[in-house]
């Protein structure tokens, strides 16, 4: 298991890397107060019990922000496959890191 997020990014595909690299950045000026770490083999940030993962994939990286979070932006993830509280973005599109970070702020700003 990765020690810590770069660690976890650098055993990617040098083609994966940069989307995974801008998402990184994307979340952490979103949540600059949130402790960063490993957990279920995922980047993860923890702001009291809010949690965001995200994780690189063959052909995507996953992003875990949570079912209600998806709910709130369903229109704006309307081009990407979504799931259970996960949305797939692909690695040949450019990431929506605004809404990324639009999604960070909800999910860190929510108490519970």
């Amino acid at each position: 298991m990765a020690p810590s997020i770069p660690a976890y990014i650098a055993r990617f595909p040098l083609s994966q890397r940069g989307h995974l690299k801008k998402l990184y950045a994307a979340v952490k000026k979103a949540a600059p107060g949130a402790k960063q770490g490993i957990s279920y083999g995922m980047p993860a940030f923890v702001q009291g019990r809010n949690r965001v993962y995200f994780a690189g994939f063959k052909s995507h990286v996953g992003f875990f922000p949570g079912g209600y979070i998806l709910d709130s932006f369903k229109k704006d993830l309307a081009p990407y496959k979504t799931g259970k509280g996960s949305v797939q973005f692909p690695y040949d599109r450019p990431l929506p890191l605004r809404l990324v970070a639009r999604m960070v702020k909800r999910r860190i700003d929510r108490k519970k």
